[in-house]
């Protein structure tokens, strides 16, 4: 899940590791261990002391398979391992999202972990979550799993608490969440003079959209006689139209949040300039960091449409296919993925653990910090219909987030909107059908 972020300049030194690449292990002597070069994408505080301390145990505890910590940045690390995969030289276990998976498992760079992997990392994980990690291989062969899920995000909805309590506004639970309909009703509610009941942060939206879409079943994209074309029907259209609504016909979304980025809108919810800001669950931690002490805050569960669906994508670990140890990695990979570790993976990133012995944890199932909506929204989580389709990132990119940006932006209507994703976009696809 490459989260569209401000992350810390590490850059440099996942260059330098990469450059590297895979060393040791060839030597005959048995006495030598194998060495693995483990490219982490960890960012948070907590998240890299949690996978910083879990290498350390690892190679304390197992002389004979050490792993060298290798510091990569979500920002670039797609071209960083183009790079080295085309150069023979990646690391051996590779941290990305499983959007990035099925370019390289159709170019040969991952191994199929499908018979590698133990029976108890394969039956702590639903079969949901493998499916975002499950691509065809090299020239369209057969379906394999070359990626490990263990985080995986959804969208909620964050509150200033004490604006709620003020306009009467009870907060939903689980179990009966708001509609959209009693979100936009609560939304204009709560604007009020320079305050706006919402603020959509939408610069990179594309992903964002086509999640929440399938809370009216809105997929995108269909499938016919193998070909895949874009798709804008009623389903499609439901959330656009909502958001376009909340902009411009209620007025309770401030239209200067939209070219925003996910956490640009952070300053402006501590102030007071926004009640509710739809957002990442990982957000939280953010907001824990950062909010004044005063502020009060509360988690709100994922909207309902016709459904509480959104699209599942997921963290995952890889084999690189030039790995001269898969073995090993596999290893390695089915250890640092125990539901335990899970647990603490999960609270340093402030993610929802695809491990179900994890996902039961005491720890994470406390109200404190909205920790139970985030692992109750697990249950809505459903395969990213665009996770499946050939040439979407070319399509996101060049296609849809310049008309979805321009639809927001009220320079074109949602009839307009329609027409470019699928003209557009079903040329861009065309190019990959096989």
């Amino acid at each position: 899940m490459r989260r569209l972020r401000s992350v810390a300049a590490v850059a440099a030194a996942a260059v330098i590791g990469l450059a590297a690449g895979c060393s040791g292990g060839g030597s005959s002597d048995s006495d030598k261990p194998v060495k693995l070069k483990f490219l982490s994408l960890a960012w948070q505080k907590d998240s890299l002391a949690a996978n910083k301390r879990l290498v350390a145990e690892w190679n304390k505890e197992n002389p004979k398979i050490q792993v060298q910590y290798v510091q990569g940045s979500w920002d670039n690390v797609n071209d960083q391992l183009v790079t080295s995969f085309e150069g023979g030289d990646p690391p051996d276990v590779i941290h990305d999202d499983s959007s990035a998976l099925a370019g390289f498992a159709s170019q040969g760079y991952l191994t199929d972990l499908t018979k590698l992997l133990p029976s108890s990392l394969k039956s702590d994980i639903p079969q949901s979550a493998w499916g975002t990690a499950t691509f065809a291989g090299q020239g369209g062969g057969e379906q394999g799993i070359y990626g490990v899920p263990f985080l995986q995000e959804s969208q909620v909805i964050l509150a200033n608490k004490k604006m709620l309590d003020d306009a009467g506004v009870k907060v939903p639970t689980v179990d009966a969440p708001w509609t959209w309909d009693q979100f936009q009703q609560i939304s204009k509610k709560l604007t009020t003079g320079k305050r706006f009941g919402v603020a959509w942060a939408l610069k990179s939206p594309v992903n964002r959209v086509l999640n929440l879409a399938l809370n009216y079943g809105g997929t995108f994209f269909q499938t016919s006689g193998g070909k895949t074309t874009v798709k804008v029907g009623p389903q499609e259209r439901e959330v656009l139209q909502r958001i376009h609504d909340q902009l411009y016909k209620d007025k309770s979304a401030d239209p200067s949040a939209l070219g925003m980025g996910t956490a640009d809108p952070l300053p402006g919810f501590y102030a007071g300039k926004y009640a509710m800001l739809p957002a990442s669950i990982y957000m939280r931690q953010q907001v824990i960091e950062q909010a004044p002490k005063n502020f009060q805050w509360v988690t709100i569960p994922p909207l309902k449409g016709q459904t509480t669906q959104q699209g599942e994508i997921a963290q995952t670990l890889s084999v690189a296919a030039d790995s001269k140890h898969p073995k090993e990695a596999v290893k390695f990979i089915s250890w640092f993925l125990n539901g335990q570790h899970q647990v603490e993976l999960a609270k340093g990133d402030w993610l929802i653990p695809t491990s179900q012995t994890a996902a039961k944890d005491p720890s994470l199932n406390t109200p404190k910090d909205g920790w139970d909506i985030a692992i109750a929204s697990a249950k809505n989580l459903i395969l990213a219909p665009y996770l499946k389709v050939d040439g979407y990132d070319e399509f996101k990119t060049k296609v849809a987030t310049p008309a979805l940006q321009s639809y927001f932006a009220n320079k074109i209507s949602i009839d307009q909107l329609a027409q470019k994703l699928t003209g557009d976009g079903d040329k861009v696809l065309a190019r990959y059908q096989h």
